[in-house]
């Protein structure tokens, strides 16, 4: 009886395992799977949508037509002769413009103009620290030295460093100044607060 119950448990157990899925033949069918999920549909990004040109820019002003204001001119206008090319070519040239203009601030020009101004706020601070602790080391030095000769060069060198730290934390100071004055300025042109982040 015992024999016979073991039997069993081995038969279940042995049919339990050859029936089961490993784990490699699990994840061989879920990689068919995303793979094949894959071409079955196109992923759309921002890149791939074409940038709409009369969605930023205002919106247009209709002009007033010669024959409105001005009967007089306008019969005058129709007995002279045209010359349509060059009022097209300054009509394109003067909505081309404005349409480099409108382009020129998108998301990527207020983003870049924050990313710079805080890039140089960083590398200026860095560059702080730095002269600070070539300073600390220089004034180090210079009470250690016993050599008028040295003295006087490691003082050069720290008179060096001490002024350009002074530049460098006008520099700061400014860049400090530039970050909210370009908030405000965007603020005013009706920018989306994320654009510079």
């Amino acid at each position: 009886m015992r024999v016979c119950a073991l039997l069993v448990m081995l038969s279940s157990v042995c049919a339990a395992s050859a029936s089961a899925q490993s784990l490699a033949d699990v994840a061989r069918k879920e990689n068919e799977r995303r793979q094949s999920a894959q071409g079955a549909g196109k992923t759309w990004t921002n890149q791939d949508l074409k940038p709409v040109a009369g969605a930023a820019a205002e919106p247009a002003v209709a002009e007033p037509s010669a024959d409105a204001d001005h009967p007089a001119a306008a019969k005058d206008a129709d007995a002279a002769p045209h010359d349509d090319k060059a009022a097209d070519a300054s009509k394109d040239e003067k909505s081309g413009k404005a349409a480099d203009a409108a382009e020129a601030k998108d998301q990527a020009y207020w983003a870049k103009r924050m990313g710079d101004l805080r890039a140089q706020l960083e590398r200026d601070e860095t560059f702080r620290d730095a002269l600070q602790a070539r300073i600390d080391a220089l004034t180090t030095d210079f009470v250690n030295r016993d050599d008028p000769a040295q003295r006087a060069q490691i003082a050069a060198d720290r008179q060096k460093a001490m002024s350009e730290l002074d530049r460098v934390k006008k520099s700061i100071e400014q860049g400090r100044r530039a970050i909210p004055a370009l908030e405000e300025e965007a603020r005013r042109e009706g920018v989306p607060a994320g654009w510079l982040r």
